[in-house]
């Protein structure tokens, strides 16, 4: 109850204070009009305002030039990020995986061991191929040792031809020699007869005159005798020049019987030399021709091997690049499949910025100028440095699926935005803070170059 009664005697004292303050209040009230009255009157207060004014005027003057100059060479955008290769990585064959050799976000390093797969059966394949692969050497080697062989046989072949053929000729002109002796043997053979036949005309001649002269008496017995042995000698010589000339004919037809045999050997060793050299043509190209195809068959044999080779090597997956490994879902007991995503390297020292500007901030931005980057994920303690690599050659507009048609009679003008994309100095992600996806704010330096 005590304390209740101190309260109320407080308020009654605050009241009675904030009236007593209210008075004065309103008698200050009054003076301080009087004198804002004296004041206006007087001209060296306006001239003490007018300087006043205009030297906040010069100050925000002053202060303005210098953030115009600042802001005025400089084009920032929050519609950026960080950009990036994502590489996958899939087997290039199919198979069960056997081990895996790296986990989630590790980093790797190109060449470096990933995946196993199991290789009992790509190293099977590969020692069939190398087993084909001798085989098929072994007969391109049979093939070229056949080729100087055969090549032997048909030339001696040919040779023998070529023998056979001069052989034939020279017998021909032996047999024509032949012909022309039976000839000029016939010929002295009828030159014989005629000279027997004349002979014999003559001696019977003589012996009918001498028959009428020894009937009469006028010539002796033994001159009648003598007519009579001439004219059988004549008869004899007759029948022994007809037999020459029978024999001369005789062998005057053996003779062209000859020439003929001869010319028909002639002519058959003529085919047969014809035939050979063919034939030596003929097994010369199927000798080459085989060992073309014996070259060929080993040389896809080799191929084999070398496919083999690679489906083994295959079996062991490997890191493209250096980066960092991400989206691992590979499994040891996994059947895979040729091009099967298993997981996805990012190099993390080739990322860029894609910042999306208003095309109103584009006019004095060019390749090579600075640009100043702050990563949200970083906060404002550290920019990073790069410059304008390149910028695109349409807005992201017009890489939509569904670009727009402003000729449809709807059209309202929006400002397009044109992807840039902005490169960092080197060494300014060495230790691999920036990956691809954070958000950026990068401010280019119009006023810089790559000279600068």
């Amino acid at each position: 109850m005590a304390v209740d009664q101190q309260q109320e005697q407080d308020q009654k004292q605050q009241q009675d204070q904030g009236k007593s303050n209210g008075q004065e209040q309103g008698d200050s009230n009054q003076h301080s009009d009087s004198e804002e009255a004296k004041k206006r009157t007087d001209p060296r207060r306006k001239r003490t305002i007018r300087l006043i004014t205009l030297a906040v005027i010069v100050v925000a003057i002053v202060v303005a030039i210098p953030v115009y100059a600042y802001y005025s060479v400089r084009e920032s955008t929050d519609d950026a990020q960080i950009d990036g290769h994502v590489i996958p990585i899939s087997p290039r064959i199919s198979g069960n995986v056997l081990s895996v050799l790296v986990n989630d976000n590790q980093m790797v390093k190109a060449g470096e061991s990933l995946v196993k797969l199991d290789p009992a059966d790509y190293q099977i394949a590969y020692d069939q191929a190398q087993a084909q692969l001798a085989s098929s050497e072994a007969t391109t080697v049979e093939s070229q040792q056949n080729v100087p062989i055969t090549t032997v046989t048909t030339t001696s072949q040919v040779s023998t031809a070529v023998t056979q053929q001069q052989q034939a000729r020279a017998g021909v002109a032996v047999a024509e020699q032949a012909v022309n002796a039976a000839r000029a043997r016939w010929n002295s053979s009828k030159a014989n007869l005629d000279q027997a036949q004349a002979n014999f005309v003559k001696s019977q001649k003589d012996l009918v005159r001498y028959k009428s002269l020894v009937d009469k008496d006028e010539i002796s017995k033994q001159d009648y005798d003598a007519a009579v042995a001439a004219a059988d000698a004549n008869a004899a010589q007759v029948q022994a020049a007809q037999s020459a000339v029978i024999e001369a004919q005789h062998t005057l037809d053996q003779a062209v019987a000859q020439v003929d045999q001869a010319k028909a050997q002639l002519a058959t060793a003529l085919v047969q030399r014809r035939q050979s050299e063919q034939t030596l043509s003929r097994q010369q190209a199927v000798s080459a021709a085989r060992v073309k195809q014996a070259q060929a068959t080993a040389q896809q044999r080799r191929a084999d091997v070398d496919q083999a080779k690679l489906n083994l090597d295959y079996t062991i997956i490997k890191a493209p690049v250096d980066g960092k490994v991400s989206r691992k879902s590979a499994e040891p007991g996994m059947q895979v499949n040729a091009g099967q995503q298993l997981m996805a390297v990012v190099p993390l020292d080739d990322i860029w910025v894609t910042a999306n500007f208003k095309e109103t901030q584009l006019r004095k931005m060019r390749v090579g100028q600075k640009v100043e980057i702050k990563v949200d994920t970083y906060g404002s303690s550290r920019r990073y440095r790069g410059h304008v690599d390149s910028i695109a050659a349409a807005s992201g507009a017009k890489f939509n699926l569904l670009p727009p048609e402003n000729a449809t009679g709807n059209y309202v003008k929006v400002v397009q935005r044109i992807p840039v994309k902005i490169v960092f100095e080197p060494g300014e992600n060495r230790e691999h803070l920036l990956v691809p996806g954070m958000s950026v704010v990068p401010t280019v330096l119009l006023n810089s170059n790559d000279n600068q």
